[in-house]
């Protein structure tokens, strides 16, 4: 742990535990190398909290909820500041998650070279995929 930032590293931890549902969906897919890389939530680029990065191929992921509508320019400041320093930085809105997870899910291969590539998500937590659910049941 930085002792110059143990302020950030502290509230990076607190929203791994309080992530809002579109973090959780985007999780669901980026978790455990499932694209073929390494993904970290909520990562200290200081003096940042990335949402999603992997270090290996410098790509920080953002999503955007309703307080970014206001803070255009913080935002543009936040980006090239991460691009200085060798990321590059994709924006998706809440909404997008949440209704288009697999068109997110594209946009992030095609930024990592890796647009054949196989997209397996897995369920979220309470979730079943239909290969677990009982007869009789819906899946």
């Amino acid at each position: 742990m930085t002792k110059r930032h143990p302020e950030t590293r502290l509230r990076a931890r607190q929203l791994r535990t309080d992530m809002t549902p579109p973090e959780r969906a985007l999780w669901s897919v980026l978790r455990a190398g499932q694209l073929g890389i390494k993904f970290q939530r909520q990562v200290v680029l200081t003096p940042y909290i990335a949402d999603f990065a992997t270090r290996s191929e410098r790509l920080v992921i953002e999503i955007d909820g309703d307080t970014h509508a206001d803070s255009a320019a913080t935002d543009i400041a936040r980006t090239r500041s991460l691009e200085a320093r060798g990321y590059r930085v994709l924006r998706f809105s809440n909404a997008e998650v949440m209704t288009n997870l697999e068109g997110v899910t594209r946009a992030i291969l095609i930024a990592l070279g890796r647009e054949g590539a196989h997209l397996n998500p897995r369920p979220l937590q309470g979730e079943r995929v239909a290969s677990e659910a009982k007869p009789g049941e819906g899946g």
